[in-house]
């Protein structure tokens, strides 16, 4: 599946949703003996065969390739509420739709089509979902819903993003999370992406926003999206190079070999102190590599659904 194909820099991607489809397929075909046998493209979910049930049910085609029986239980009821919340701020726009490598995405394009493949996954098992974005301004929000109206409604929010024009203006995460949860009214499996990218770190700030994110019981997963190419590693020529902030267009010239040490353990304590903050409340933390595939998000995800009581 060549990504770059299908992500037009003037429309968006094509076809966002069977792009999503694809990513879900290709994914769950790779799993082989895997315990999510629940997820496929037809119906709520699986259940082992026991001798003696009717055999109406058994999935054939799953047979075929596990050599066990498993029966497709339909589920009409919701199972899980669940609210996706993407940071749309101008670091998440890095790298520019102009400079990207060809079959490469931004920050944004990979949080759009992680959140978009997890929606395919809500859709099959007959979920809820919702859709949060905020960048200098909480900018889009809808509430948890099932319909097929509803998922094409954020799917074409989702395209939006991977065109807007990133704000200049820097952003107060933490503000718009608390913003955020005062919107979930109940329970749910709360996906935040963002690159934790802030002028200043504020602790008490992000201690509070957090906390406020596990009110009323939620869930919360934290994929901490950041290309690992050139803002973990500083991968850079030998020459004297201008860095700029893209939310206050500060800027600095420097050579990076000679930074290089020091950025580069600055970020990891960075990403440490975000990981022990997110245990001390019982956040999952998962860094997300924009350079990798979407394995480690959908996995995450369905290990958080199953274990979602």
């Amino acid at each position: 599946m060549d990504i770059q194909k299908e992500l037009n820099k003037t429309q968006g991607f094509k076809n966002l949703a069977l792009l999503a489809s694809q990513v879900v397929e290709g994914y769950i075909s790779g799993m082989h003996q895997s315990p999510f046998h629940g997820f496929s493209a037809e119906f709520a979910e699986h259940k082992v065969y026991n001798p003696g049930e009717s055999t109406r049910h058994i999935d054939w085609k799953l047979y075929a390739k596990t050599d066990k029986f498993y029966t497709k239980r339909y589920d009409e009821e919701t199972n899980l509420r669940c609210h996706l919340i993407i940071d749309n701020s101008a670091s998440m726009h890095y790298p520019s739709l102009s400079r990207q490598e060809p079959g490469s995405l931004n920050k944004i394009g990979y949080a759009a089509l992680a959140a978009a493949s997890i929606m395919n996954l809500l859709k099959k098992q007959r979920d809820a979902v919702g859709l949060s974005l905020y960048s200098n301004t909480y900018e889009y929000y809808a509430p948890e819903k099932g319909s097929d109206r509803h998922h094409a409604m954020l799917l074409d929010q989702l395209n939006k993003l991977v065109l807007t024009k990133a704000s200049q203006q820097p952003t107060d995460t933490y503000k718009y999370l608390h913003e955020i949860a005062q919107n979930i009214k109940r329970r749910s499996l709360v996906i935040l992406f963002t690159d934790m990218f802030q002028p200043t770190v504020d602790q008490a700030e992000l201690f509070k926003a957090v906390r406020h994110l596990k009110y009323n019981k939620h869930d919360v997963v934290l994929f901490h999206t950041y290309d690992s190419k050139t803002e973990v590693s500083l991968n850079f020529e030998d020459r004297p190079i201008r860095f700029v902030d893209v939310e206050t267009s500060e800027h600095v010239n420097i050579f990076a070999d000679q930074v290089k040490d020091s950025y580069e353990s600055a970020v990891q304590q960075y990403f440490e102190q975000i990981r022990l903050l997110c245990g001390q409340y019982r956040i999952k933390y998962v860094p997300v590599d924009i350079q990798q595939d979407f394995q480690v998000v959908l996995t995450t995800f369905l290990l958080e659904r199953q274990l979602f009581k």
